[in-house]
């Protein structure tokens, strides 16, 4: 199958390899250049049953977050400050755990399960979302969101898109951004996936579609209803449930951790629950955009396919 084509800064179109990002398996990238938190390595996982992390975290004070610069699952804000709903989180459940501060340690979004098994840092926090390939290389947290997919249109939705079916059938031009799971939705609905128009990220997914270079941006719900939020040539179609072997199919983003340290994740999920039952937790997600309709009672095992 051919790869996607890319629009640089330049305008022109490359080719570039195929979907690496946010729901597919990230397990083969090699580990990614790291922040100067990430230069020392944590010390290796106990044999022992359920792993001792957590009594380590909690004798060093700090907990090391793997994150990709992903808005608004985690990033650096322009401030230079770690931010984004996967590191607010971490800070309350952690503190929770006995762990006061966390430390991000930057990378590719591809080498986060690779840095994460090498133990350059201790978990991953950037919104992953939970796939049966993922599953066979780490362990997940339940997640903390769930989430469906939208569309960018021009105003009006002209060509009247809803579904990755109508791109489909309405031939029209498709984009969306790099490594996002959104082109293998399309690709399996029917989309040629040469035919994809691959751009960085949501930003240049809203200026390609207001520029008339495609008809039609795919990206997460969230990341799609706050970019057009300014725009006056462009709007987010409602969100809806790609098909994935013929079924509609929700996503959910979580934490990951080493498969050693059950101890540690099950303390988290513990907290976790906490937070869902009490409500803490959407207002914790609420400043990044999410709403009472990401919250979620899926599971872990569910979305591992167990």
């Amino acid at each position: 199958m051919a790869p996607p084509r890319a629009l640089g800064k330049d305008g022109t179109e490359t080719r570039i390899p195929g979907p690496r990002r946010r729901s597919l398996l990230a397990g083969i990238a090699a580990v990614g250049a790291l922040g100067a938190a990430g230069c020392s390595r944590v010390a290796t996982a106990s044999t022992r049953s359920g792993g001792d992390l957590l009594g380590r975290l909690r004798a060093a004070g700090v907990v090391r977050l793997g994150i990709a610069g992903e808005i608004p699952f985690g990033y650096i804000d322009k401030d230079g400050q770690l931010t984004g709903e996967a590191p607010e989180l971490a800070r309350v459940i952690f503190k929770r755990l006995g762990v006061d501060r966390v430390q991000p340690v930057p990378t590719e979004f591809g080498s986060l399960i690779p840095g994460l098994n090498s133990q350059q840092f201790d978990v991953v926090a950037a919104g992953m979302y939970i796939t049966p390939d993922r599953c066979e290389q780490v362990i997940f947290a339940d997640p903390d969101y769930q989430m469906l997919d939208s569309f960018i249109v021009r105003k009006g939705n002209p060509k009247g898109l809803h579904s990755y079916r109508d791109v489909v059938e309405k031939k029209v031009k498709f984009a969306t951004g790099t490594g996002y799971a959104e082109i293998q939705y399309a690709v399996e609905a029917g989309y040629k996936q040469s035919d994809i128009l691959i751009v960085p990220d949501q930003v240049a997914g809203l200026n390609a579609v207001e520029a008339g270079r495609v008809d039609v941006f795919a990206g997460t719900a969230v990341t799609v209803r706050e970019v057009v939020k300014k725009s006056s040539k462009a709007e987010a179609t409602k969100p809806f449930a790609p098909l994935v072997k013929g079924k509609p199919h929700v996503d959910g983003g979580a934490f990951a951790f080493r498969p050693t340290e059950t101890r540690l994740r099950d303390a988290f999920n513990v907290e976790l629950h906490k937070l869902k039952k009490s409500g803490e937790l959407s207002r914790i997600l609420r400043p990044f955009g999410f709403t009472t309709a990401e919250m979620t009672d899926l599971t872990a095992k569910e979305l591992c396919g167990g």
